[in-house]
């Protein structure tokens, strides 16, 4: 039988200790966990846990880099000539669909309450991130196209698309509609870009 690579263990334990949380996190809510229940949990140590990350909010970092990266893919499949109206509809729709199957209600309520967490760097305003660098890339070239007036201001519009995002996410998580939150959030947003438009 071949033998790992401590490189292979390694990753193995950083793996072992990022699902742990996670399923913690969901469970009992970020702010109810503790590194030591973590550590506990997931059969290994504190040394191993900060070999990997920095603090337990560094796994919620490392769970929104995946999303982002969800982003970046799903913005990059969309037909460079579709209007700005079915760009933004289609990243909207597909941010629903991902955040209710790869996360799930429970986490992402965890996710927002520990966005509340004003000692925490906040990965919601955090204008470095994928998400919000895809939305003003689609006003830049709804302006180009003439989709959008000349004076429109990318920076602010990115960021009121992303708030109507994070506002039917926050509906989502206090109202608990699932069968409907797809079809919901295409009219919402379709009448705030049609005010844009």
């Amino acid at each position: 039988m071949e033998r790992k690579t401590r490189e292979q263990q390694a990753e193995e334990t950083r793996q072992r200790i990022y699902q742990t949380a996670l399923k913690l996190f969901e469970k009992k809510g970020f702010n109810q966990v503790s590194v030591d229940e973590i550590v506990q949990k997931s059969k290994s140590s504190k040394g191993a846990f900060y070999g990997h990350f920095s603090s337990k909010y560094d796994i919620f970092l490392e769970k929104f880099r995946e999303i982002d990266s969800f982003y970046e893919n799903f913005a990059q499949s969309l037909p460079s000539h579709m209007p700005f109206e079915d760009k933004v509809t289609s990243l909207f729709d597909a941010q629903l669909t991902y955040l209710k199957n790869e996360l799930g209600e429970d986490l992402m309520r965890s996710v927002y309450t520990s966005g509340l967490i004003r000692n925490e760097a906040n990965f919601f305003a955090n204008s470095e991130r994928s998400l919000y660098k895809i939305l003003n890339r689609f006003v830049h070239e709804a302006i180009e196209n003439e989709e959008l007036p000349k004076s429109t201001d990318s920076n602010k519009t990115s960021f009121f698309i992303s708030r109507c995002m994070r506002g039917t996410l926050y509906d989502w998580l206090s109202f608990g509609d699932n069968d409907h939150l797809n079809d919901e959030a295409k009219t919402f947003i379709s009448i705030f870009l049609k005010g844009l438009l």
